[in-house]
């Protein structure tokens, strides 16, 4: 699973047939420890709804059809989740890094 922020939509009048239905949006995946873009923006079927500027948890390669509901679905990433809210301790990732080699 990975963080990625909502910043479009797809539409698409044509399309394979298997994706009639569902909505696709454009994701763009974060760091999750400081919400800097992670990569280039992917499109991502949603199956719960995610509107622009939500911040959301995401699935790829099997996950994504499984969670499409069909694994016949040419999917390669499905939004699964809407985070609210996040929490980590940075003092934790201090100490991994300071025991490092």
């Amino acid at each position: 699973m990975k963080i990625a922020k909502v910043i479009g939509n797809i539409w698409a009048t044509r399309k394979e047939e298997r994706l009639a239905g569902y909505k696709l949006l454009i994701v763009q995946p974060v760091n999750i420890l400081d919400g800097s873009p992670d990569r280039a923006p992917i499109v991502a079927a949603d199956m719960i709804g995610a509107g622009m500027g939500e911040t959301v948890i995401i699935v790829g390669g099997s996950s994504a059809r499984s969670a499409a509901g069909d694994m016949s679905v040419p999917v390669d990433a499905t939004v699964v989740g809407i985070v609210d809210d996040q929490e980590f301790d940075p003092g934790i990732l201090e100490e991994r890094e300071a025991v490092k080699p």
